[in-house]
């Protein structure tokens, strides 16, 4: 039978025809394995298997378990699979059969020994480790060691988590998809980390860390797919959120399959705040996508050199820099295990990356942001680059902690209406080009505008201050508004049709960025104020009031009916941020002729159940291209 070894974060996805015994020695884990098994060391949470510097050559290994029962055994493994930490592979049966027919070799006379470490293994299926089963430890060298009278080493099976099954897979059951379609995890630098957000009554809302617990946190990583957790994390370590708090006081028992069959009280019910948001690491099966991609020899600048196969071998080369933005730089930062993206490099002047690794091996690269590795985006089949490779290729610069920028819709719905207003007191408005184009045609002074009016309010929840991509040197001067512009394109202002049309000549408003306004306990940091820094503080937000030139939509020419009105924050990208997904604002907008509502304001992942399926459609939509 083949079976799925998995020992709390490790997998074994190999087909075996052996059992596997699991031994536990002083918060120590051992794998010992029947025929087709090595014996590997695990210590505390993850096994922990020596890898050779290419995934293709036959590997040479060494083990040491800490203790004398055991010599060191050294098995080699011809296997052009990955070597992935946590993952014992199923060795050539000629391998087996050399070491057992070898008289120095320890394995034979101990598989004839049939002996167990280990016996009466008692978990609560609670435990988040096995070190924290109750065991029986079998006597020590010299004294009787009891067999294991009518029982054998103990198999188990495993599934893959739904992210890490091969493309090929067959699809898991429905039920389990809309399982864990109810809960997600956001603004995590790595996959299977973030602050956990749980879908009720069709809202997404976080949870609080009020009970929160390993037990707690191995509920969500279990239904999202993953192993157990590897952290439970307080007071919002992986960001805050906007928006309703639906869970608090959660306490699972460890059995249960979702986070909803867990005993909770409701998140307004004890005065939790955002700054309780609870988040976790779970173990996630290592898929060797970090072998696949080489740092170069740029620090802390990454030139990333990718790992292709080529009839079953590999070649190291280049990423062409053509298409080369945040988005494709947030995933090689992913893979390569170094947090976010910083900055997507066009031009390596200083890091030309690795000697023999100068062809370029993946062009018109193009990523949402979710995947898992490089070569799980969309690229070119024959490779075409039009800058060539060396000082071209695409870089990319990672950071421990991003900025996260989320508007907050309830002011946007709170504060909108109708202005008429004279065109003799918008030259300035004009000038900056936030006016339609028929503007231009009119007779001015004489005439006027009408002006859907609204406040924004911009909070920085991530971990890191939003600064602008420009120096001071790049900054421009606002003669009308007397202040300095550090980000041109800031946000987009559109009105449009339920199907995505734009009806309204909306304009992209550049912002002087500072804060506004700072929660207790933290000072504020940016002020446009005489030539000053210009940024976000973390934490803090930044207000542009309703009565500020530019703030509004002009809808001189549009007619009445309903409409979509929407703000897209960071449009192009070009800070880079924890998460994109909750940059776009939407209300639904109902237009009268001569009254104006707008109600259903929400940020633009608030409602949906599956975002990674719809990142493309908002894409298109944030381009009006639907």
């Amino acid at each position: 039978m083949g079976e799925c070894a998995k020992i709390s974060r490790s997998f074994l996805c190999e087909q075996i025809n052996n059992p596997v015994t699991v031994y536990l020695f002083f918060g120590h884990q051992y794998i010992q394995k029947g025929p087709g098994l090595r014996i590997v060391p695990a210590i505390q949470d993850s096994l922990q298997v020596m890898k050779g510097r290419t995934s293709y050559n036959p590997l040479s290994q060494t083990l040491h378990p800490p203790t004398k029962r055991y010599k060191s055994v050294e098995l080699n493994s011809s296997s052009r699979q990955y070597q992935e930490e946590g993952i014992l592979w199923a060795q050539l049966r000629k391998v087996w059969d050399s070491k057992m027919k070898d008289p120095n070799s320890r394995l034979k006379s101990l598989t004839k020994k049939n002996s167990f470490w280990i016996h009466r293994v008692n978990c609560l299926g609670t435990e988040p480790h096995m070190a924290n089963c109750q065991v029986q430890v079998a006597p020590a060298q010299g004294k009787l060691r009891p067999a294991c009278p009518g029982g054998m080493h103990a198999v188990v099976s495993c599934v893959a988590g739904p992210r890490f099954r091969p493309l090929k897979a067959k699809p898991g059951r429905k039920e389990s998809r809309a399982e864990e379609m109810k809960v997600r995890l956001r603004s995590g630098a790595q996959v299977g980390e973030g602050r956990v957000e749980v879908l009720m009554n069709r809202q997404w809302g976080t949870v609080c860390d009020h009970g929160w617990n390993l037990i707690s946190a191995s509920v969500v990583c279990r239904q999202l797919g993953f192993g157990s957790a590897r952290e439970a994390l307080f007071g919002a370590q992986l960001g805050q959120a906007l928006g309703p708090i639906h869970l608090s006081e959660v306490r699972c028992r460890g059995y249960e399959r979702t986070l909803s069959d867990c005993p909770s009280l409701e998140g307004s019910q004890n005065g939790c705040q955002h700054d309780n948001d609870a988040a976790v690491r779970c173990n996630i099966p290592n898929m060797g996508f970090q072998d696949q991609v080489s740092p170069g020899l740029g620090s802390p600048e990454i030139a990333p050199d990718t790992a292709f196969s080529r009839w079953g071998g590999f070649r190291w080369g280049a990423v062409c820099s053509d298409h080369w933005g945040l988005s494709e730089a947030m995933v090689a930062c992913r893979q390569l295990g170094l947090g976010f993206a910083s900055h997507a490099i066009k031009d390596t002047w200083y890091w030309q990356g690795t000697p023999g690794a100068r062809e370029v091996v993946m062009s018109g690269v193009r990523c949402s942001g979710t995947e898992l590795a490089l070569q799980q985006c969309q690229r070119h089949g024959p490779v075409h680059c039009s800058h060539g490779t060396g000082r071209f290729s695409a870089g990319v610069s990672c950071t421990d902690s991003a900025p996260d920028l989320v508007m907050n819709a309830q002011l946007v719905q709170e504060t909108a209406y109708l202005e008429d207003r004279p065109l003799s007191l918008l030259y300035c408005a004009h000038e900056e080009n936030c006016l339609s184009q028929s503007a231009d045609r009119m007779d001015w002074p004489y005439g006027h505008r009408r002006l859907l009016r609204f406040s924004s309010q911009i909070h920085n929840l991530g971990r890191a201050d939003f600064r602008p991509k420009m120096g001071r040197h790049g900054w421009i001067w606002h003669q009308c508004h007397r202040h300095y512009h550090s980000i041109e394109v800031f946000t987009h202002y559109d009105l449009l049709t339920l199907n995505g049309s734009k009806v309204a000549e909306g304009h992209k408003a550049s912002f002087c960025l500072e804060d506004t306004n700072c929660p207790t306990g933290l000072q504020r940091r940016y002020a446009c104020a005489n030539f000053g820094e210009q940024g976000v503080t973390v934490g803090c937000w930044d207000t542009y009031r309703h009565d500020i030139d530019c703030q509004w939509v002009d809808i001189t020419d549009v007619g009445p009916g309903d409409y979509i009105f929407q703000v897209v924050v960071n449009p192009k990208f070009e800070v880079a941020e924890s998460d994109f997904s909750n940059n776009m604002m939407q209300c639904r907008c109902k237009y009268d002729g001569q009254r104006v509502w707008l109600h259903n304001c929400h940020t633009g992942d608030s409602y949906r159940a599956n975002t990674e399926l719809s990142q493309e459609q908002e894409q298109r939509l944030r381009n009006n291209l639907i």
